[in-house]
């Protein structure tokens, strides 16, 4: 209603996307002060291969779609690229709203989209150079260097990154933290802990060329390591509702709904390989790797939508000649369409596991493997289960009982039992 492509008001757009790119930053804070590098370890076996393949997979789909509108080959590459990569804010909203974002199954997708991040750094910055390379008249040794040294370059920088946030932030970050607690001002600190996110993250941009969703995410996988993880974690929620919400509102201020009357047979083509050919791929992808039914069905449905570094790519492609201007609108109507039908496919997840395991005993099989992130193995020995103590929640109280054991946990749990 407030966009330039409807009548009346029009707001701001570029300021829009801003506010929306501080959303992304401050929700991918959020998620990383939740995980940590183990956890993200843990699933690089199924999150690596599944996010390559799955990407080729939604790139050779739409791909084989422009082809068939009569798009030129670089402009249809680069339109599957567009519907290959998933939003971070709308799988990380869709996971959290459930409460699987911490489980084995969100860790998968969260590792998923951190290897779909990566790969759309290399396409960014390799594609005004091999742009430049067909312009200029083909591949020569000049124009192959040019690629290499770009390739290379990027991948030293997002290496340098990480680097420095592992060895360097895990002692600087979590030490500037306790300093501005020590001050005992509450908002000191969570200004401090949104600098810290917002900060990292721009820098990452502006200074290895990582993007500003990774270098947040980095920030709080840093920080999960303090004590006052938790603490900053609450801080930060408001904010990133609060701009996580602008996100929806910036998509929305892109779309011109001309073009589901002026295209709406192209519409409904991207609108099915986002929703369908992606979930496909993803889902036989997880049950290839041997995960349980359950775990290829929620994966496939948290990819099933596209997003930001679509829109990035789209524009640049416009920008660069590559992409004719219809692309953009096509992208756009994509993203709107698989996001508002996202939840749908999530609530239909478990019905479907129903209806699929009632008919098939193929997939009672599948669904009966053992999930090699589950929380608990299948059985546990009776020696496990007594003599124990259960501490519920994992809060401060939980943290200072396992630094301190003898000292601080009978006299801080047995008031709670009495």
């Amino acid at each position: 209603m407030i966009g330039p492509h409807t009548p009346g008001f029009v707001a701001d757009v570029a300021l829009a996307t801003q506010l929306a790119e501080v959303g992304v930053m401050l929700l991918m804070f959020g998620v990383g002060l939740h995980f940590s590098l183990d956890d993200l370890m843990s699933v690089r076996g199924i999150a690596v291969p599944g996010a390559v393949v799955q990407m080729a997979v939604a790139t050779a789909l739409g791909a084989g779609l422009a082809t068939a509108w009569g798009w030129s080959l670089p402009g249809a590459v680069v339109f599957g690229v567009t519907l290959s990569v998933a939003s971070t804010v709308v799988l990380l909203r869709a996971l959290e709203s459930r409460g699987v974002l911490q489980t084995g199954k969100g860790r998968i997708a969260v590792g998923w989209l951190v290897v779909e991040d990566l790969a759309m750094v290399v396409v960014l910055v390799l594609l005004p150079v091999l742009v430049g390379m067909a312009g200029s008249g083909g591949a020569t040794a000049e124009s192959g260097r040019s690629v290499w040294s770009a390739l290379a370059g990027t991948l030293l920088a997002v290496g340098g990154f990480v680097a420095l946030m592992l060895l360097g932030g895990r002692r600087v970050l979590p030490w500037l933290l306790w300093q501005i607690s020590r001050t005992g001002s509450r908002e000191l600190f969570t200004l401090c802990v949104i600098a810290v996110a917002v900060g990292i993250a721009y820098g990452a941009a502006a200074l290895f060329g990582v993007s500003v969703a990774l270098g947040a995410f980095f920030a709080g996988l840093v920080l999960r390591e303090s004590a006052f993880s938790q603490r900053a974690a609450e801080e930060s929620l408001p904010f990133r509702d609060a701009f996580a919400v602008l996100f929806f509102v910036s998509v929305g201020m892109l779309f011109d709904p001309a073009v589901l009357v002026e295209l709406p047979l192209q519409v409904l083509g991207v609108t099915l390989i986002v929703m369908i050919g992606k979930s496909l791929a993803a889902a036989a992808l997880v049950l290839a790797l041997r995960y349980p039914l359950n775990t290829a069905l929620t994966v496939s449905a948290s990819l099933a939508q596209i997003g930001e570094f679509s829109f990035i790519l789209a524009a640049l492609g416009v920008s660069l000649g590559v992409l004719p201007a219809q692309a953009q609108s096509l992208v756009v109507a994509g993203a709107l369409l698989s996001i508002a039908l996202n939840p749908l496919l999530f609530s239909a997840v478990e019905p479907v596991q129903r209806w699929i395991l009632a008919r098939s005993a193929l997939a009672r099989r599948l669904e009966a493997r053992d999930d090699p992130l589950a929380a608990l193995p299948p059985s546990i020995e009776p020696r496990y289960l007594s003599h124990q103590v259960v501490l519920v929640g994992h809060g401060e109280l939980a943290r200072l009982c396992q630094l301190f054991p003898r000292t601080c946990l009978w006299p801080a749990v047995s008031p709670c039992l009495d």
